[in-house]
């Protein structure tokens, strides 16, 4: 009995030494690791943004814009902020929109005109530009089916009667020829805005913005023939704004003819 005692205590003795050595030896947890630091703050600014979509043409007023957050050091060039012109907009109330802005887009300077004492027209238009009007048909024939609109892009062709091919017998021979490539369209009849009603041409003219030259190029032009307008894709506009092709030049050679008591003569132009 004496041994049998002996033994459990010895086992016993065993089973704590072993605990006793499983306890030391396990190995020490890993140190946490380091918190990283927080970033410091963006430093913000604000600007001025639209609050809903503005189309061409527009007045501008206090309620259709609004200052957003946006990062001081933000590359983006041409918007109007806080810091540089907190009162911006009481300055800008009463601006008309050369272009359009989305919900939410920032405002431009470009593409606002404050003129009190001009115009709408002398206020859309860009600097160093005229706006002539030309007569359209109220048929569509010569407005792309009445599908063109304020703001859109587009060529304008010259359907004249070839008076020498007629001289040789050859009858009513007519020629059309490009005058002006991607023009800007201000206004179809009395409508200059781009998104206001149906999409239609509602009036017998159209008024385009052209530089000088082509101003004189497309007045000479709609004396002696018919002018028509053929829309532009908007992507294609983008690439090449406000060109002209050497037939404003022909234009010029050929001149315009006078009839003066049913004699008909050639004016040259200069």
């Amino acid at each position: 009995m004496k041994k049998a005692r002996l033994i459990s205590l010895g086992f016993v003795a065993v089973c704590g030494l072993a605990a006793i050595y499983l306890v030391l030896d396990k190995p020490e947890p890993p140190a946490p690791a380091p918190m990283a630091a927080a970033p410091p703050p963006v430093a913000k600014d604000q600007i001025l943004v639209a609050t809903h979509d503005l189309n061409f043409g527009y007045v501008i007023q206090p309620t259709d814009m609004a200052w957003q957050d946006w990062p001081k050091d933000s590359p983006i060039q041409g918007v109007i902020r806080k810091s540089e012109r907190p009162n911006a907009i009481e300055d800008i109330k009463d601006s008309v929109i050369r272009g359009s802005f989305s919900v939410g887009e920032p405002l431009r300077p470009d593409r606002l005109f404050k003129g009190t004492s001009s115009g709408f027209l002398s206020a859309v238009l860009a600097p160093g530009y005229r706006a002539v009007a030309i007569n359209i048909e109220g048929s569509g024939a010569t407005t792309a089916g009445n599908f063109i609109l304020p703001n859109d892009r587009v060529d304008v062709i010259h359907i004249y009667r070839d008076e020498d091919a007629a001289k040789t017998g050859a009858g009513d021979a007519f020629v059309s020829e490009t005058l002006v490539t991607n023009v800007r369209v201000l206004a179809i009849g009395q409508n200059a805005n781009d998104k206001a009603g149906p999409p239609t041409a509602g009036g017998a003219t159209a008024t385009l913005e052209l530089d000088p030259h082509q101003a004189e190029t497309i007045i000479l032009a709609q004396r002696i023939g018919q002018l028509s307008l053929v829309l532009r894709s908007m992507q294609d506009s983008a690439k090449q704004v406000g060109g002209s092709v050497s037939a404003a030049q022909q234009i010029r050679d050929r001149g315009v003819t006078i009839v003066r008591a049913g004699v008909a003569t050639q004016s040259r132009g200069k």
